[in-house]
């Protein structure tokens, strides 16, 4: 959108869970090391990071603490304890946004994302522990330069983003630009989700504040993760966390729109780039990289879904044709309904995944089918061979995930069944799925069980 010739700025092209992203953690840790304690360190890791929906965190805040970190993200997790100075350095936009406004944001949101901080939440979100091997790394120099340097190393990958502040936030203004575009705007869309406003226009900016807001939870809600996860590593090897070497590789966001100026037809503009279920990837020498790694370009990080793989790649200068942007990851290959009707979760985690149940830090039962992919075994690849249309990106390195902790359960904001999808709008207001009649006393058996 060229903000300069009346661009519009939309909450479904960014998505409802504003700042959705993912973060890598490398360790000195070998498996052999690891695996002896494995059952111990998902156990703990699902106390001390809570997901599901409406999981709640550790940290208690004010709201006028609260309104601190969303003007200040990952910088308020550093003043506070939660954070090493190099985090930031290898957090995309430095963990912050800045031109955030708390008083853009409506008490509603304020009071749903007041207790989330460092929780994964549900849909595709997820934790794992992951294990490097030594021919899935295709760029050794470019591996060992972001810190992946020895054949079984272990790693610890994980997806999560700004909860329900975020999808608040996106609710909100919805509801505000469904008022004004076409009055207002002579704005008309296929969809109401695309509901939409010029950026420049009063409403506009605000959404723009107000969704900064999102990004900045988002960036703390991960680093405080992340400062679980350090906790919980040295807990358990009895060893202080840099010494384990728990060192941040980076953090890349989803779901965002950003000002940024690109060349098109030999002619530079200025853009809000929006990027719903996309990752940025600037190419090498772009403004806004980490330092010390300039030339390589930036990290991005495509998760996978059970049993897919994940990948750690670099952008390239061919970005430039999408923005310099690429994948999301994190998918899946059937709808939620049509998972849970192939597979039953009690069967699924006794008969398909019986080597892994110890070491799956979540509940058995009807959570467990929502985002298989064919569950054969327990191991999946990570940063292997990059999916053909990841032009953004170049393959750096690969390994093998050891456990996943993932949580596949519905959003709490997801849309009424029965209204129409549309091919954007899809990811950002999925349907909820509602089980056969037949079933819903053996699902509340289930739950009693648990």
């Amino acid at each position: 959108m060229d903000v300069d010739e009346g661009g519009v700025i939309s909450p479904g092209g960014i998505g409802f869970d504003i700042n959705c992203g993912m973060r890598l953690v490398r360790s000195d840790l070998h498996w052999d090391d690891v695996q002896p304690h494995l059952k111990r360190l998902v156990d703990r890791l699902f106390e001390r990071v809570p997901a599901g929906v409406g999981s709640q965190g550790f940290i208690r805040l004010s709201r006028r603490e609260f309104r601190r970190v969303l003007a200040e993200g990952a910088r308020w997790c550093l003043e506070e304890g939660y954070a090493w100075p190099e985090d930031l350095e290898r957090t995309e936009e430095g963990g912050c946004m800045p031109g955030a406004d708390p008083d853009a944001v409506s008490e509603r949101a304020v009071e749903r994302g007041l207790s989330q901080i460092g929780t994964l939440g549900s849909g595709n979100h997820y934790l794992e522990i992951q294990i490097v091997r030594a021919e899935d790394i295709a760029d050794p120099e470019a591996a060992r330069r972001l810190g992946i340097d020895r054949p079984g190393q272990v790693v610890v990958m994980f997806h999560c983003g700004s909860r329900g502040f975020g999808h608040q936030v996106a609710t909100d203004y919805l509801r505000v630009f469904l008022q004004v575009m076409d009055k207002r705007y002579g704005i008309r869309v296929v969809d109401r989700e695309l509901a939409a406003a010029p950026f420049d226009s009063p409403e506009g900016q605000a959404y723009y504040r107000a969704m900064q807001c999102a990004i900045n939870l988002s960036y703390a809600n991960r680093q405080v993760i992340l400062h679980r996860i350090r906790e919980v590593f040295a807990e358990v090897f009895g060893a202080d966390a840099r010494a384990l070497g728990l060192q941040q590789v980076y953090d890349v966001a989803h779901n965002t729109a950003k000002l940024e100026t690109h060349e098109i037809g030999g002619v530079r503009r200025r853009l809000l780039v929006h990027r719903k279920g996309a990752t940025r990837a600037f190419a090498p020498g772009m403004a806004g990289l980490p330092a010390g790694i300039e030339d390589l370009g930036q990290p991005v990080i495509i998760g996978g879904s059970m049993e897919t793989g994940s990948y750690l790649l670099l952008g390239t200068p061919g970005g430039a044709l999408t923005f310099f942007s690429t994948a999301h990851g994190s998918g899946r290959t059937m709808s939620r309904r049509q998972a849970r009707r192939r597979w039953q979760g009690r069967t699924l985690q006794a008969d398909r995944w019986r080597p892994a149940a110890s070491t799956c830090g979540r509940p058995a039962g009807r959570g467990w089918p929502r985002r298989p992919a064919a569950p054969t075994r327990t191991s999946t690849r990570w940063c292997a061979r990059p999916p053909k249309r990841a032009s953004a990106g170049r393959w750096c390195a690969s390994g093998r995930s050891a456990t996943s902790r993932d949580e596949h359960t519905p959003d709490p904001d997801r849309r009424r069944p029965g209204q129409r999808q549309d091919h954007l709008a899809a990811a950002v207001a999925a349907r909820r799925p509602r089980p056969p009649g037949g079933d819903r006393q053996r699902i509340r058996r289930g739950r009693a069980r648990r």
